[in-house]
């Protein structure tokens, strides 16, 4: 199951603005947005970040090693914290009241035995993190939520700040929150630029 406890891609949690329906896939992939400005005004519970991080469960990963955690920044000392370890990001997402930060454990996905499988070695972790991160940020966007995943972060005060083992590498910080405006869509490359048929 890819998509969990499908809701509503407005902006509301409040059910008596919810839809009757849940969204389609298509609508959850064409609405999902980078979202670099969040309402300050609107919440996310814990039970709320519990059932979107349910769905990054059910991921495919290598052999089914699993290897993404996440540590959850949801209280004010935290997110305050983790918002000076993101670099230029830090005013765009000042106001998401949830802040997620991706690792992956190391010699687990792209290993047998102990051994790198292939070239690719740890890698494939980091691959596996990124297919969990999708189910991450859809999900998301089809209980309402908006995300934007960031590379900048100092990683070292991050495993400090969660007591992150030194066997896990620091992948992203992705805020979650709601949009404070409707963001413009980026334009994608033609499709034959990416595809090539054999």
């Amino acid at each position: 199951m890819a998509l969990m406890a499908l809701t509503s891609c407005n902006n509301s949690s409040t059910s008596e603005n919810a839809p009757s329906s849940s969204p389609s896939f298509d609508e959850v992939l064409t609405s999902r947005r980078s979202v670099r400005n969040y309402d300050a005004a609107k919440k996310i519970s814990e039970a709320e970040v519990r059932t979107l991080l349910t769905a990054t469960q059910e991921a495919p990963s290598w052999a089914n090693q699993q290897p993404s955690k996440y540590y959850v920044a949801i209280s004010p000392e935290k997110l305050a914290a983790v918002q000076d370890m993101v670099g230029g990001n830090k005013e765009r997402i000042k106001d998401a009241p949830v802040l997620i930060v991706s690792t992956f454990e190391r010699g687990k996905s792209g290993f047998f035995q102990g051994n790198q499988t292939n070239e690719v070695g740890d890698g494939w972790g980091a691959y596996d993190n990124g297919l969990s991160n999708c189910y991450l940020i859809l999900q998301a966007r089809a209980m309402g939520f908006d995300t934007l995943i960031m590379g900048m972060r100092d990683a070292d005060k991050l495993r400090e700040l969660f007591a992150i083992p030194e066997s896990e590498t620091i992948m992203a910080v992705i805020s979650l929150g709601y949009r404070a405006e409707e963001p413009n869509r980026p334009e994608r490359k033609p499709l034959d630029d990416i595809v090539k048929f054999f």
